[in-house]
């Protein structure tokens, strides 16, 4: 739904009568990256494949710089949990690895305490470490998709990007990402997903460590970011005087 967002905005530019490769260049996105390693890691290069195809064979792009997707990734915050906080270091390593290995031009990973409230200063600290250890001591940097080539991760991708143009043909079908908003349909799809996502985890076929599995009783509560109330007075102040 993102791509396909993506290229509504290009549609409507066309439509305009921009030429696609004065504008395209300049468009990036944005990406959360989850816990199944692989999977991600597939999406990652299947949006980039997608990316390149329908700039260069749908909107005619001529320009290299305009079938690149440019895109930024942040770990997923949603997948951090309140109950063994510490474990959301691991988390957010293994969804920076994932983006790195995907191909992503910049990162935000996450603290271990977000999903409890902002992050204390310590916390802000490991989070940006984690980047600069997979950054300057892994070695995954230095080479260019370093997973292309692997049976598993190829067909995976492959998947991908077969299920993304059906989706984009379902869009068509509505008459363009606009009328399918209208229609409801990506809603009802992200819903769908969810809940089933969510039914996993209830009857425990989707394992998610130290929620319903491996679970301790003497989980001990970890300091987090206190803002006092002086702080809102003051935002209060600010915002009165503006």
């Amino acid at each position: 739904f993102t791509l396909r967002d993506g290229m509504e905005y290009v549609e409507y530019g066309v439509r305009a009568g921009l030429d696609v490769d004065a504008f395209a260049p300049r468009l990036s996105f944005f990406f959360n990256s989850h816990n199944d390693f692989f999977e991600e890691i597939a999406k990652f290069r299947a949006a980039r494949k997608i990316w390149a195809t329908v700039m260069r064979d749908r909107y005619g792009a001529k320009s290299a710089r305009s079938m690149m997707l440019r895109f930024h990734t942040q770990t997923a915050g949603c997948s951090l949990t309140a109950q063994q906080p510490v474990n959301n270091v691991v988390r957010t390593t293994v969804q920076a690895l994932a983006a790195i290995l995907g191909g992503t031009q910049s990162l935000h990973t996450n603290s271990l305490d977000e999903t409890l409230a902002l992050p204390t200063e310590e916390n802000a600290r490991i989070a940006l470490r984690t980047q600069q250890i997979l950054a300057h001591e892994s070695g995954v940097i230095s080479t260019v998709d370093p997973l292309g080539g692997s049976w598993f991760v190829e067909e995976m991708t492959r998947r991908m990007v077969d299920g993304a143009f059906d989706y984009f043909r379902r869009i068509d079908d509505f008459g363009g990402m606009v009328e399918a908003i209208e229609a409801g349909f990506p809603q009802r799809e992200i819903m769908d997903a969810a809940y089933a996502y969510q039914r996993a985890i209830e009857d425990g076929t989707k394992v998610i460590v130290g929620v319903n599995a491996f679970e301790v009783t003497d989980d001990q509560p970890i300091d987090i970011l206190y803002i006092g109330e002086e702080v809102a007075g003051k935002q209060l102040e600010a915002l009165a005087e503006v």
